[in-house]
Formats: structure tokens, C-alpha cells, sequence
């Protein structure tokens, strides 16, 4: 039986596969004692690890937020569990990090980037998440059209609109029926998590 994936989400239900993870947010790099994260503590117990990434929207020291990111990614890596990313005018940087760890899965959460930045993800095989935001940018919503449905997922964050509604959505904005999008985020979760849905 398929199930609504809502692969990032601040208000679990409990109704839908909302797997559960672990990271440490950029916005509190200046925080955390890099050196004491506890990769066999809960970075080990969730699914996955985030969310996790780089925001240079905000005040946080830039290189911190990098190491922080670095030690996460390394502690994915041993722990082949994969990462949800947050980034925020800061996706060549992104990027290039990821690119010296081989990782389980990337999923780039609340996707709202440009058609030519999503085409840069997919070629390193990584997953585009979208959500409430999508709607509010005509390159977002190129984006999610360019990107093929076994790279995509679908996610409520913070919003409070249902992950049914946000499917509904997604599918209506992307030109496919919810039944096809539900379908390929079933498959894509199954691909990553190597498991079937409970």
C-alpha cells in the first residue's frame, strides 16, 4: 500500500512515513563544540542525518557553519546514513563540500532554487525536496518541473497544510496526478531507506 512520504517535516502526525533525523542547523554553528559531537549517540539511532547544510542568509560565521557541516557529513558518511540539507544562497559552496564525501542518499530539503541548480544536483544523482514554498517562485517552479520523478520528494516543513494538500499541490504545479507523484516518492524513499513502508 502507498503512503504519503513527507521526507521533512516540524509536525510529525504520526499518520504518513515521516522519517525521523538528526543534525545539527547552521543557524546554531556557533553553538556546538564540533569536536564532542556524538556520531554513536543520536546521529546513530535516526534515519537520517539533518537538517543539515549551509545558510549564508544569516549571521553565523561562514567558516564555522562549514566545519560544522564537514563533521556532519563525515559522521553520515561512516555512519552511511543519508543527509537532508538546508541551503540558503549558498549552493556552489554546498556543493563542493559534498562533493568530498561519498554519501548514502542528499536530499536538498525545501527546494527553491533555479532549474540550472536543480540540473547541477541530479547530475551528482542527489533529491530535490519541495514544499509550500515552491509556489511563491516561477524558478522553483521550473525547477520542480525539470526534475524527474524518481529524484523527487515532497515535504510540509513548517507549514501547516497537510502533506496530502502539499501532494495535491507539488503535483498540480509539476503537471502529473498525485497518484503518480505518490508513487515515485514511494519508490525513491524505498531506494534510499531500503525498506518497505510499515
Amino acid at each position: 500500500m502507498l503512503r504519503f512520504i513527507n521526507i521533512h517535516t516540524h509536525h510529525f502526525s504520526g499518520e504518513h512515513t515521516e522519517p525521523r533525523a538528526f543534525g545539527i542547523h547552521p543557524w546554531d554553528a556557533e553553538k556546538v563544540d564540533i569536536s564532542t559531537l556524538d556520531e554513536c549517540g543520536l546521529f546513530a539511532q535516526e534515519e537520517a542525518i539533518g537538517e543539515i547544510g549551509l545558510d549564508f542568509a544569516c549571521e553565523v560565521d561562514r567558516e564555522q557553519q562549514k566545519r560544522l557541516f564537514c563533521r556532519q557529513l563525515e559522521i553520515a558518511q561512516r555512519l552511511g546514513k543519508p543527509v537532508v540539507l538546508h541551503c540558503v544562497k549558498a549552493f556552489e559552496p554546498t556543493l563542493n563540500l559534498l562533493s568530498r564525501y561519498s554519501l548514502k542518499a542528499v536530499i536538498f530539503h525545501g527546494f527553491i532554487g533555479s532549474k540550472e541548480q536543480a540540473e547541477a544536483a541530479l547530475k551528482r544523482g542527489y533529491y530535490l525536496s519541495f514544499g509550500h514554498r515552491t509556489r511563491h517562485s516561477p524558478k522553483s517552479i521550473e525547477a520542480l518541473r525539470a526534475v524527474p520523478l524518481n529524484r523527487i520528494f515532497v515535504e510540509t516543513d513548517e507549514s501547516d497544510q497537510t502533506i496530502v494538500e502539499m501532494y495535491e499541490e507539488i503535483a498540480a504545479l509539476k503537471g502529473v496526478t498525485t497518484d503518480e507523484l505518490l508513487a515515485a516518492t514511494n519508490e525513491n524513499y524505498k531506494t534510499i531507506f531500503e525498506r518497505e513502508q510499515i
